[in-house]
């Protein structure tokens, strides 16, 4: 087992990594009944991309020479729609630092637009990815 999820009532969850005991809570958001106190569900698949990007370009990253992209930050947005109710857009601007050569740039977009999380999710989510290279 990887997880385990456990319901505390009022719409709110903890989620515990099994391995590590770390943890996290999720609430409903505000619009759809919820708090919105923490991360929604939805919000961690948005993140969780965002997340897996930055996670295997740093491995690649660790092969290229005289790169290093510690520092580098991801801000992600995601839209929801209403009918059915599910995640219709993610938005991510990645700014990253300590890649100058347009070569191991583009070695890297191609890495991050391949990861596990991207591959994925339904091909019906739109994903706006911006790569801002410092």
């Amino acid at each position: 087992m990887t997880s385990k999820v456990t319901y505390l009532g009022g719409l709110r969850t903890t989620c515990e990594h099994l391995k590590s005991g770390n943890s996290f809570i999720t609430d409903a958001p505000t619009d759809n009944n919820g708090k919105g106190e923490a991360f929604s569900p939805t919000d961690t698949v948005a993140t969780a991309l965002a997340s897996c990007m930055l996670t295997v370009m740093g491995i690649k990253a660790e092969s290229l020479e005289g790169v290093n992209l510690e520092g580098s930050v991801a801000l992600i947005n995601k839209i929801m729609s209403a009918n059915p109710r599910r995640i219709a857009r993610i938005e991510i601007q990645l700014d990253l630092k300590g890649v100058a050569a347009d070569k191991d740039r583009k070695i890297l977009e191609n890495t991050a637009n391949t990861c596990p999380v991207h591959n994925s999710l339904h091909p019906d989510i739109e994903k706006e990815i911006h790569f801002n290279w410092l």
